[in-house]
């Protein structure tokens, strides 16, 4: 097959443009054309008068070859690569038969995990998942009890349970890694298979939405068992057994549940999430290596979806091939700190996402739809771990460890802000902006959406600060700056509610080539939490490559030799 890429129709072109637009673009006659399938269909709206839609497609030619020739050196024709995944290699129906070989475990069942169980027990490997939460079903009525009733289950919430924290999200699909073996595909086609629509294969910015996620990993799950592997809820890991092996080296020998039960493996991947506190201060104190990393901190913004999708799209908002409109920004703030937006949720929520007593985080969610009345997005300012460092004025390596004090800092300072039971702090973007305390008339246009609620404050009040001065500061600077590029981001009514800390994982779990722990053989550090991806695609594929090592290591071939970045 041939690949045409940078296929440009407008908008609102007719349903059978593509093929002849496709025969002109080769110079073709039209009974040169076999077929064709779109690959990939994104839209270029800089122009908001004249919004193109841009196709990648996948021809079938009478001549290939020819064609290639003819039109040689043209970067946008190329024969479609081959996608197909190819597993490293399989386990005999046998192999576990003796009882003498361990099965691999897999800790945490989020998006990481859910991609390495599943790799595996497609190769035969039988895996062992120990999630510490709840089934998805249960922990979704868990984290109503949180939104709805102010109870929060510190083992059961947006962060913990099946699905991990993608789960409660906007559902993305996309990522900006590098992806030479087109291990994306193969995590879209595992989706599609468990339930998610077929044009998450083709559209440029794909997502699904918390609904719809519940059943795929429902499905996943399914498979994964049928494949003779198991999944174990509310099984907290406490402790990692390593010994000291002949070759001088540690060894990973197994883990302790929190019932005090162990699990003998010589395999196991840890696909934690960036929210497992307890579980890195275990690792940490077992002399697992790890370093201190950046991440980011800020608020969450809300506006109408409609200013955002007149914004972005001018005339034609509301177009159903464009939905509902996103956006990403950038500042530079004059104090040298970055400030950006992330995880935006066109026609989405904010939610509480704390996982521990009384602390507040927010994050933001939406469904498939993405048909709620405001948009929102994270406006946060990039750290670095000398800004956390615990031992103020202290040379040497970060502890690792200390990100996390940083962060449950301003999680406190939040709830005491809202005045308890998981209430937010917030806002009006207007009065942060000229640094004055919120009118007693309340919220205007814009009615924030986190539950339980949201009270209203001074979020950068002298002493009572809910994020550091200069984090204050740079955010301060950048939202009449976003205004230029987003006519209405910076409205006087539009609502900052507070904090999000969680964007990242504050440490990384160092591993080598192998993507085994530099100083731990056998064990896998995986995904978001252990510093190696960021959202629900990266984390999905660097659960793949983990997985891949892994199976290599154990059936004794060769490992693929091209890493994707995280």
């Amino acid at each position: 097959m041939l690949r045409i890429t940078e296929l440009r129709l407008p908008l609102n072109h007719a349903e059978d443009a593509l093929r002849p637009a496709i025969v002109a673009r080769l110079r073709l006659p039209d009974d040169a054309l076999l077929g064709f399938e779109v690959f990939r269909r994104g839209y270029d709206a800089r122009r908001k008068s004249d919004i193109q839609l841009v196709y990648t497609l996948d021809c079938t030619l009478a001549d290939e070859a020819a064609v290639l020739k003819r039109l040689h050196g043209d970067h946008h024709i190329r024969p479609t690569p081959d996608t197909r995944y190819r597993f490293v290699g399989h386990a005999p129906a046998d192999f576990y038969t003796s009882g003498e070989r361990l099965r691999p475990l897999v800790i945490g069942f989020g998006p990481c995990g859910i991609l390495a169980a599943l790799i595996l027990a497609q190769m035969g490997l039988r895996p062992i998942v120990l999630e510490r939460g709840k089934t998805v079903r249960q922990r979704t009525q868990d984290t109503w009890g949180l939104w709805r009733r102010s109870e929060l289950n510190p083992q059961s919430n947006v962060q913990f349970g099946e699905g991990g924290a993608g789960t409660f999200s906007d559902g993305k699909l996309w990522s900006q890694i590098s992806d030479p073996r087109h291990l994306t595909r193969k995590v879209l086609t595992e989706f599609v298979k468990a339930g998610a629509p077929e044009e998450i294969l083709f559209v440029s910015k794909p997502h699904i939405g918390t609904f719809r996620l519940v059943s795929m990993v429902e499905k996943i799950r399914a498979d994964i068992e049928a494949l003779g592997g198991e999944i174990r809820f509310e099984q907290q890991v406490t402790d990692l057994l390593i010994e000291r092996g002949a070759d001088g080296q540690r060894h990973v020998r197994g883990v302790t549940l929190a019932s005090g039960t162990q699990l003998r493996a010589d395999h196991v991947i840890l696909a934690l999430g960036h929210s497992a506190r307890d579980t890195f201060a275990m690792l940490h104190e077992r002399g697992v290596q790890m370093e201190a990393k950046p991440f980011s901190i800020g608020y969450r913004i809300e506006h109408p979806q409609g200013v955002i999708d007149r914004a972005r799209f001018g005339p034609s908002a509301g177009h159903p091939l464009l939905g509902a409109a996103d956006y990403k920004l950038v500042h530079h703030a004059k104090n040298g700190r970055s400030v950006y937006s992330f995880c935006m949720c066109p026609g989405g929520t904010v939610v509480a996402a704390t996982s521990e007593p009384e602390r507040v985080v927010t994050n933001g969610m939406s469904q498939y739809s993405r048909n709620e009345r405001n948009a929102n997005a994270g406006i946060v300012v990039g750290i670095s771990p000398e800004d956390y460092r615990q031992d103020r004025g202290g040379s040497g390596p970060v502890n690792p460890l200390d990100g996390i004090a940083f962060q449950r800092v301003w999680e406190s300072r939040a709830y005491e802000l809202g005045g308890g039971r998981y209430i937010a702090p917030g806002q009006l973007v207007g009065d942060f902006i000229k640094r004055q305390r919120g009118p007693a008339a309340g919220f205007g246009t814009v009615m924030p959406s986190y539950k339980p609620g949201v009270h209203l404050t001074d979020l950068s009040e002298k002493g009572r600060e809910s994020l550091p001065p200069y984090a204050l500061e740079a955010i301060r600077e950048a939202l009449p700056a976003f205004e230029r590029q987003i006519k209405g981001f910076s409205m006087a009514d539009a609502v900052l509610t507070g904090v999000e800390t969680r964007t990242s994982s504050p440490l990384r779990i160092n591993r080598g080539r192998d993507y085994q722990s530099l100083n731990t053989r056998g064990l896998y550090p995986a995904g978001e939490g252990a510093g190696y991806a960021g959202g629900i695609m990266s984390a999905g594929v660097d659960g793949i490559e983990v997985a891949e090592a892994l199976a290599a290591a154990v059936l004794g071939v060769p490992a693929p030799g091209v890493k994707t970045a995280a």
